[in-house]
């Protein structure tokens, strides 16, 4: 009879490294840092958006680069849907959303990407109503089905806005959405602001997550609406230690990735300090890093 593997591998979200860097320098900034793997960016903003229109000579040029230093783009973090939303009132802008999902889907299948994060919104620059979650569900539903055809995962972050910021409510999206190619992606951090139980919500789900995000965050108060980004690990709230006890006696073996962002010239130093830190972490746990 085996033991269970208490190891895991740990990416390095695309963003905790300056824009400026090539894909050569991010590859091998995030090797040498001691990452097993890169998730890459296709974000709201015009210039990461295009990355769903590269042709197949820039694609499969970036994948040789990933096997020539031996480090993948193992996931995706697409959060485009933000400024073009499946629940969005604009009959437009939801056909532009499952236009760009389907080419998010071909994008990950040519890189060997093997899971796309979608953020959980319906909407978000629009009022979101009744409706909005029901146009969601839709495009969740078709999405999960092109996910489907390419054998490609989708994970839906849990996020840092009230309408999905839980497992909990993931649970009740989750019954709408039986795909197994449909799963959660959950932020600890997103969790731990939002005042819920992280490790009782990471129970909930064990059966539904397909890789997490490492982000430290503060608390939201009464006097205080909390912060979901810009902090590097062990700045914030968030128990990592007892997250990671949690994991390991869920046997929880995928994937995890530290998200940050790269705001200063201290971002290399930042990413170090993260990354021991969570070794730390993950050590005091009975957890270990690949």
């Amino acid at each position: 009879m085996h033991s269970f593997d208490n190891s895991f591998r740990l990416g390095l979200y695309e963003k905790a490294m300056p824009a400026e860097l090539s894909w050569e320098e991010k590859l091998l900034t995030a090797k040498e840092f001691g990452f097993d793997f890169v998730e890459i960016s296709v974000d709201e903003s015009d210039e990461r958006r295009q990355r769903l229109d590269w042709s197949d000579e820039k694609i499969y040029a970036l994948r040789r680069l990933c096997e020539k230093h031996a480090i993948p783009l193992h996931s995706m973090c697409l959060s485009a849907h933000r400024r073009f939303p499946f629940g969005s009132k604009d009959a437009s802008v939801r056909q532009q959303a499952f236009v760009m999902m389907q080419k998010a889907i071909n994008l990950a299948y040519k890189l060997g990407v093997r899971c796309v994060q979608l953020a959980g919104y319906d909407v978000y620059y629009e009022t979101q109503t009744p409706e909005s979650h029901c146009r969601f569900i839709e495009g969740m539903r078709s999405a999960a089905k092109m996910a489907e055809r390419a054998g490609v995962m989708l994970g839906v972050e849990i996020m840092d806005t009230p309408y999905l910021n839980s497992l909990s409510k993931f649970e009740i999206l989750k019954n709408e959405l039986p795909s197994p190619y449909f799963m959660a992606y959950p932020d600890v951090g997103n969790i731990s602001g939002w005042n819920y139980d992280t490790c009782t919500e990471l129970k909930l789900s064990c059966e539904h997550i397909v890789q997490l995000h490492l982000k430290d965050t503060l608390r939201v108060t009464p006097d205080h609406q909390g912060q979901f980004r810009d902090l590097v690990i062990g700045e914030g709230d968030v128990d990592f230690e007892s997250i990671f006890k949690t994991l390991l006696s869920m046997e929880y073996a995928a994937p995890m990735v530290i998200e940050m962002w790269a705001r200063d010239e201290q971002w290399a130093q930042n990413i170090r300090l993260a990354r021991a830190r969570l070794a730390e972490a993950a050590h005091k746990a009975g957890m270990q890093l690949l």
